[in-house]
């Protein structure tokens, strides 16, 4: 199973923008790996937010982030990008990464955190005037 490493957090205004990654521990079957980013907020448990499919197509936004933040993923280069612009301050959290090796001919991606493994540290983000 591949390992997820995530970067990019900070602090940044409310209607301000991050960019956050996901790199995958080596490039091993990461083109047959749906992956997920997860967000746990303060006292709260953690939750899907937004994936894209093994191929980086079809990406599943929560309603929530739905409009503000996307996704893509690289394959080239074994890495998932996460632009996240109108920050509000519910989007304030630590935001995880990981995969769920599917590929072949399934599409799509599911959100659910118990379909993904290689888990992160992850990395924290503070939306905050």
């Amino acid at each position: 199973q591949l390992q997820f490493v995530e970067s990019g957090g900070g602090v940044v205004q409310p209607g301000g923008s991050l960019r956050l990654s996901c790199k995958a521990s080596d490039a091993t079957f990461f083109g047959e790996y749906d992956i997920g980013w997860f967000r746990q907020a303060p006292g709260k448990e953690r939750e899907g937010i937004i994936c894209i499919d093994h191929a980086g197509s079809l990406p599943n936004p929560a309603d929530s982030v739905s409009g503000r933040f996307s996704i893509s993923k690289d394959n080239t280069r074994n890495i998932v990008h996460l632009q996240m612009d109108s920050l509000k301050p519910e989007d304030t959290g630590i935001y995880y990464c990981a995969g769920d090796r599917r590929g072949g001919l399934i599409y799509g991606c599911s959100r659910s955190a118990d379909e993904y493994h290689g888990w992160g540290q992850g990395t924290r983000v503070t939306v905050s005037s």
